[in-house]
């Protein structure tokens, strides 16, 4: 099939957050299916796309609130109440107009149009005319919003959070009922969505192109004890690492030596015994030089993009119940915990254990070759419904 991939941030060569990962995870498997496919859309100032032949880059763009300055964000607000949008959508049509459905038309025609994720079409739902659609729903977006206006620090916020719940709830039922089929990246989102997409959604597990498969003899030299990586900017991100520093961190023997990777608020503070290390230059590299991993979602819907990548390799981790979402089975090396105590004693435990020599490490092959079997079938399934 001819497919246009249609996403806020089209893959570059160093994806650097979950959502990005997740965009070269889908886009690959639906090429390494034989499909022909061009990404349109825009891409981080400064970056270029991971396969530059393949793609249509509409503008670079920063989406980030974390990232741009007040008066862009002033720009926002005022473009989504004008137009009755979400923010996160206004973002995107402010970024798009004129340019975005002109460069679909101009490409085509198309067998189909992959949505990825509810934003671009909810800015632009002229989209769903020009061929039929399947949707990627990397979250349950309107449910993560409302989790946010319940963590938000202010009245403002809280109410800005509660009008976007409202606004993305109505675009995602919209979306739901017009697109040919729905893919979701955990089962639990799947089942939110409804009896009305039962029948033409399924599930895409992911695998991280960043992560290869760890035997128990490759190893990196330890640095720390216990690792954490992410966008720590995001809110739902931010909130777990919240309650892992303040919470945890505390009740932590004081030689236990914890390091956080990714970018980090400026006003975060941490624990003497916790380095902010920052972006790294590979995921995987920093991973396997801790000897636990932590994985500490205290919000958000979709699913854990370093959850699958600490089960790629084969790492131990501690994990509250919301880090493993999407996943039945969990390697023995696994330990969940969803109180601070019981978060604190399992990481104590585990980096005991290590230091004394026990192996803990596995062999994250197995559980890659069933992701990437069970993404083919899902892919499948979805395009030939888009079919007809």
């Amino acid at each position: 099939m001819r497919l246009a991939f249609l996403t806020s941030l089209i893959p570059v060569a160093r994806p650097d957050t979950g959502f990005e990962i997740a965009n070269a995870a889908i886009l690959s498997a639906l090429r390494e299916a034989g499909h022909e496919v061009t990404a349109i859309g825009f891409v981080r100032p400064g970056e270029a796309p991971a396969a530059p032949d393949k793609a249509v880059v509409l503008s670079e763009i920063d989406i980030e609130n974390a990232a741009v300055p007040v008066g862009k964000r002033l720009q926002w607000l005022a473009v989504a109440f004008r137009f009755g949008l979400p923010v996160a959508c206004a973002k995107l049509r402010l970024a798009g107009a004129g340019r975005l459905v002109e460069a679909v038309r101009a490409q085509g025609p198309f067998d189909a149009l992959v949505l990825n994720s509810v934003m671009l079409p909810g800015a632009f739902p002229e989209l769903l005319g020009l061929a039929p659609c399947v949707l990627v729903a990397h979250n349950i977006e309107h449910a993560s919003a409302r989790q946010n206006a319940r963590n938000a620090g202010n009245v403002l916020l809280r109410r800005l959070f509660a009008r976007e719940a409202r606004l993305l709830e109505a675009i995602e039922r919209r979306l739901c009922r017009q697109v040919r089929f729905v893919w979701t990246l955990a089962e639990e989102d799947r089942a939110a969505l409804g009896a009305e997409v039962a029948g033409k959604s399924a599930v895409l597990p992911l695998v991280s192109g960043a992560a290869e498969p760890a035997s128990a003899g490759r190893d990196e030299p330890i640095r720390f004890d216990v690792g954490l990586i992410g966008t720590w900017t995001w809110l739902p991100n931010r909130v777990g690492l919240a309650w892992f520093l303040d919470e945890v961190c505390p009740l932590l023997p004081q030689d236990i030596h914890v390091a956080v990777a990714g970018r980090v608020p400026p006003d975060l503070q941490a624990p003497s015994n916790v380095t902010l290390v920052g972006r790294v230059p590979a995921a995987d590299l920093f991973l396997r030089s801790c000897r636990v991993v932590a994985l500490s979602s205290r919000a958000g819907t979709g699913v854990q993009l370093k959850t699958i990548e600490t089960m790629q390799l084969g790492l131990p981790a501690v994990a509250t119940a919301l880090s493993c979402r999407g996943f039945t089975a969990l390697p023995a090396n696994f330990t969940l915990a969803d109180s601070p105590a019981d978060f604190a004693r399992a990481l104590t435990e585990r980096v005991a254990q290590i230091r004394a020599g026990a192996a803990q490490r596995l062999d994250g092959a197995a559980f890659m070759a069933r992701q990437r079997a069970a993404l083919a079938a899902g892919i499948a399934q979805g395009l030939a419904a888009a079919r007809g």
